[in-house]
């Protein structure tokens, strides 16, 4: 059960690495754009609009994964503390 949790954890990490990383290169592109040529008020605005979307969506990005990778340090330390448990029943029992 314990390793159903992990593993099914990890390709969502992944996802959101790649998700996060795809949104910083969007945001480097409008950033880019917009200290570029000279744009027109309503493409100003435009780039704008479209940069403070990124940036939320990146901070909400980094936010899933901060809680992602606390879930899979408690699910490692249960694990291992579940290992070293029967571990040690098994020694007791091994006497």
């Amino acid at each position: 059960i314990l390793s159903h949790w992990t593993t099914r954890e990890v390709p969502d990490i992944d996802g959101l690495e790649k998700k996060l990383s795809q949104c910083r290169r969007d945001l480097e592109v409008v950033n880019s754009r917009l200290c570029g040529v000279e744009l027109s008020s309503e493409a100003r605005r435009s780039l704008e609009k479209e940069k403070s979307s990124l940036m939320n969506k990146a901070s909400n990005y980094e936010k899933e994964l901060k809680l992602l990778r606390q879930e899979n340090r408690k699910n490692m330390l249960l694990s291992v503390a579940i290992f070293l448990l029967l571990t040690v029943i098994y020694a007791y029992w091994a006497l």
